[in-house]
């Protein structure tokens, strides 16, 4: 019996493993990670993991419990095809069948070129080999530079500054953060930075990258120089889409998937970072999320559609960021939004609620740590049930959110 085989031993890949079991499925699984660890999670690896002396990864699962669950987890193997008419994997270690297919390759960071070629000695941070490779280049007084204010760019920028490092942050757009978050929180966590001593530089270009293995010259648009110990990338990530464009399926921002995740191909489901899908709480806007807890959600979903299911994915996109004692969150897509109310909580802390023709598509914020979870998690209900708040209600600290979902 072939059974159900999962490319993409990360958060997604390993959780629909998991959940199969959960189902009742007793059938073969096998999960393929192409790094030679157990399953690991990625967000502390830009976190907690850079401020010890060595980096131990937070295991997903251990031997124990994958053995206990009767999932084979093939370390360190790569695919390498998709037969599609064989229903066959080719592997770097062997030919592989299955039943059913579930591609959860995740994303990679996007590369820095320059003349039309890749840089060498130029630091990333996606695996837990970056991290380890990362983690002793944090020494006191090190010069790190770091290109791309977006999540990951920051939080190394946080980390590196308390290992006591002096770090520079360069970005393009003329503020951090400028795809997702609203200016008046991007001005909070810019500002947090800057009393850490990390020097943001915004609006900037760079006009030439001189790399070794153990230094770097950055070269400005305006003509200014940066010498660096340490240069690291954080300008995005890309889908990992090649083995499904090889075997034929259909690309958009990402494997192509409709709103129960299966491609065009009946056996192959696509779920997590890989993939793109419509979300029927935008209109049918297709997304692609790069986020932990949606990497659950639709490993979830993936699970129980792989057994029969005709779900859709319905959750609200959810993503958080924590830097020093802030902690960032955001429900919704606040692109979606065209008028924004704001709500202060005290001790610093606020949500920005944006709206669409009166109804409540995103809520983002900030404040020392968890202290805006509980109203970000009610505003993600009002979210989920296309609410039209009176706007002078959201700002109103007077009026409880949970008296909005009541109404």
């Amino acid at each position: 019996m072939a059974g159900i085989v999962i490319v993409g031993a990360g958060e997604c890949g390993t959780r629909a493993a998991f959940a199969l079991r959960e189902a009742g499925h007793d059938g073969p699984i096998t999960l393929i990670g192409d790094e030679p660890h157990l399953p690991y999670e990625r967000p502390p690896l830009s976190k907690a993991a850079l401020g010890g002396d060595t980096v131990v990864p937070k295991l997903i699962a251990d031997e124990a419990r994958l053995q206990e669950s009767g999932i084979e987890h093939r370390r360190g193997v790569r695919v390498t095809g998709i037969d599609r008419t064989e229903r066959r994997l080719s592997t770097d270690s062997g030919a592989l069948s299955y039943d059913k297919l579930l591609l959860a390759t995740g994303s990679t960071p996007r590369r820095l070129t320059q003349d039309g070629a890749e840089l060498l000695h130029i630091a990333y941070l996606r695996t837990l080999a970056d991290a380890a490779a990362l983690q002793p280049r944090l020494r006191p007084g090190a010069r790190i530079v770091i290109i791309g204010a977006g999540f990951i760019g920051l939080e190394l920028a946080a980390a590196a500054s308390g290992r006591g490092c002096r770090v520079t942050v360069i970005e393009m757009l003329p503020r951090i953060l400028a795809r997702l978050v609203p200016a008046e929180i991007a001005a909070v966590i810019a500002a947090r930075h800057a009393v850490a001593g990390v020097e943001i530089l915004t609006g900037v270009t760079i006009a030439r990258l001189e790399t070794g293995p153990a230094a770097a010259r950055i070269t400005l648009g305006d003509g200014r120089q940066l010498d660096a110990d340490l240069l690291v990338a954080g300008i995005g990530a890309l889908p990992a889409t090649g083995l499904a464009v090889a075997a034929g399926l259909a690309i958009d921002n990402g494997i192509a998937v409709d709103a129960e995740l299966r491609t065009a191909d009946a056996h192959i489901l696509a779920a997590g970072d890989c993939c793109s899908f419509p979300l029927a709480l935008y209109g049918g806007r297709r997304v692609r999320l790069e986020a932990w807890r949606s990497a659950q959600e639709l490993g979830n979903l993936a699970a129980r559609n792989l057994l029969g299911g005709a779900e859709p994915h319905a959750a609200v996109p959810w993503f958080w960021s924590d830097q020093y004692d802030l902690g960032l969150q955001i429900a919704g897509l606040p692109d979606e939004g065209r008028e924004t109310v704001r709500r202060n909580l005290g001790d610093g802390a606020f949500l920005i609620f944006h709206l669409a023709n009166g109804r409540l598509v995103a809520a983002s914020g900030i404040g020392p740590g968890t202290t805006i979870g509980r109203d970000i998690r009610l505003a993600e209900m009002l979210i989920a049930r296309h609410a039209h708040p009176d706007p002078a209600d959201l700002t109103s600290p007077g009026v409880k959110l949970k008296s909005l979902l009541a109404a």
